[in-house]
């Protein structure tokens, strides 16, 4: 439908593949009145804004392949982006993307542009996953009112795992595979540049960057620097645009192994000169972020690659890990992960109060938690370091079952591709990367929140998930 509304204005636009005359004056008043009256009533960068969100979304209604590069920006580069414009409430960037994506693809499936929908052997548990999470949030109500924030994350989080169902239906070649790959790697390499040069910049010109975000109502002022236990004294950390380092740490593990089988593949996906400083980048600034979870995800990651087909990565881990530990400028980071091991820090010893508090609610209310507002006893609250903990938390552990159940599907279709795919697979480095990469994440998620918690976050877990089903159906496709 909206293919056809397109084409019928560009017909009506276009005679014989030239703008007529009359089209190109009225399409110039039409701009430059709303640019002025734009200009005029708001600021020039709020108007800049506007019309690029315009333009943004206007190609998002255009393709779903558009609407995923969008996604794949805004999740990686923009991810607590909101735009300033209220409508009861203020939406963000994603939620705009996620709307006009699902739009999208379902006007497809319905209008049938797109060919007989893909359906997946994760498709039912994934459904069950979501129907559970709609059950808790619901029986949830009986003891906390709803609230506007409340059910508005929720939806997010839900529409995020829905992004899994629009992958698996557009991504139907190899060539389509290689081209989000390529984005995300991409996107991840700037999200990192930018996270490395503000961390060495000088202190106050970081401050005034990312403060300058505050049209976007990012935080402002010298709050926008973190730091270790959150003291001026130790070191700080690296967060780019994405305002929480351990955030940041969980965004560099999706990119990162992404992009490390490149370095080794015979046809990477950019050229490999170029891969090795991305790579290199992408690890200085995970390093810069001094988030312990996310390092110890992405090393065993990283690992996982070097021990399954690439055994060249192992000798650059070594020779890195020797690097690491001997370098004077590494010694405090090395101390500071130590002191996590042991339990030493105040943030661990944090951790381990929220591990605590959580068993005890989850003890109370074991089968399908306490819903997503708020607990009914005084004594409890919702949230904890650690995936798993939070969805039994929310959702109890039927919930957390169903959860684990999906991985479980997710892994054993992932072993038989890796079983039936050739040496010279060329989508097996794409692969192998996802795959890494989800380990990753779910090895962090034991030590972090994030995935069930920032939309943007979880919406980048389903999209590898996605994207994961998508290249072992296109394995499956090829006889060896």
């Amino acid at each position: 439908m909206i293919n056809q509304l397109v084409d019928r204005l560009q017909s009506s636009l276009i005679a014989e593949g030239k703008l007529t005359f009359w089209a190109l004056v009225a399409l110039c008043l039409i701009v430059g009145v709303m640019g002025g009256g734009l200009i005029a009533t708001l600021s020039p960068l709020m108007a800049f804004g506007l019309v690029v969100l315009l333009v943004g979304g206007l190609m998002m209604l255009r393709s779903t392949q558009v609407g995923l590069l969008a996604l794949i920006s805004v999740t990686t580069l923009f991810p607590f982006g909101v735009i300033p414009v209220k409508l009861g409430f203020y939406p963000t960037f994603l939620d705009a993307v996620l709307l006009a994506l699902f739009f999208v693809w379902l006007g497809r499936v319905v209008t049938r542009a797109d060919e007989q929908v893909v359906t997946s052997p994760l498709a039912l548990p994934i459904l069950a996953f979501i129907l559970l999470a709609f059950f808790s949030f619901i029986a949830g109500t009986a003891h906390a009112s709803i609230t506007k924030e409340a059910l508005r994350h929720f939806l997010e989080i839900v529409i995020s795992i829905c992004v899994f169902f629009v992958v698996v239906n557009f991504v139907r070649s190899r060539r389509q595979l290689e081209g989000i790959a390529r984005a995300i790697i991409l996107a991840g390499f700037a999200e990192a540049l930018i996270g490395v040069v503000l961390y060495f910049l000088p202190r106050d010109l970081t401050v005034r960057l990312l403060s300058a975000l505050r049209f976007f109502h990012y935080p402002a002022g010298w709050g926008v620097l973190r730091f270790i236990e959150d003291n001026p004294l130790f070191p700080m950390r690296a967060v780019s645009t994405s305002i929480d380092p351990n955030v940041l740490g969980g965004t560099l593990i999706f990119v990162t192994c992404l992009t490390a089988p490149q370095l080794f593949a015979k046809r990477p996906l950019l050229k490999r000169r170029w891969v090795g400083p991305i790579l290199l980048t992408m690890l200085i600034c995970m390093v810069l972020t001094f988030s312990r979870g996310s390092f110890a995800g992405l090393g065993l990651a990283l690992l996982f690659i070097g021990a399954t087909k690439y055994r060249k990565l192992l000798l650059l881990i070594l020779i890195a890990g020797i690097i690491f530990l001997l370098l004077p400028q590494t010694q405090e980071y090395i101390q500071h992960f130590r002191a996590g091991v042991r339990g030493q820090d105040l943030a661990t010893q944090m951790r381990f109060g929220e591990y605590k508090d959580a068993m005890i609610l989850i003890r109370r209310y074991p089968w399908f938690g306490v819903g997503f507002i708020a607990p009914p006893d005084i004594d409890l609250y919702i949230g904890v370091s650690n995936l798993y903990l939070l969805i039994a938390e929310k959702m109890g552990l039927v919930g957390l079952s169903a959860f684990l159940l999906t991985m479980l599907v997710l892994s054993f279709h992932i072993l038989r591709a890796f079983k039936r795919m050739g040496a010279g697979s060329e989508i097996g480095p794409i692969l192998l990367g996802l795959t890494a990469a989800l380990i990753g994440v779910l090895v962090g998620g034991l030590f972090d929140h994030y995935l069930f918690s920032y939309p943007h976050s979880s919406a980048l877990l389903w999209l590898y998930i996605g994207l994961t089903m998508a290249a072992v159906r296109l394995i499956e496709m090829v006889r060896y």
